[in-house]
């Protein structure tokens, strides 16, 4: 779990999202601009204080988040 050294939980910043270290950005944001097509080269000129590390750290995040949790069934 790699991701433990950049993406932080702390419940005095952002209400206690994760976030990525040392800033206020929550892994989500990255996590939706991924989904929406965004490159890694078009993240990190929006938000030049991250690393190419911290977006994979996101995805790693985003993998092991699903993996621990069940999701209703619907019939």
């Amino acid at each position: 779990m790699a991701f433990l050294t950049r993406i932080t939980v702390d419940p005095n910043v952002m209400t206690g999202k994760a976030c990525i270290r040392d800033t206020r950005i929550p892994a989500s944001i990255i996590l939706k601009l991924l989904a929406k097509k965004e490159s890694h080269d078009q993240i990190l000129t929006s938000y030049p204080e991250l690393e190419e590390e911290d977006i994979l750290a996101c995805l790693e995040y985003a993998a092991w988040s699903v993996s621990e949790k069940s999701l209703p069934v619907f019939s």
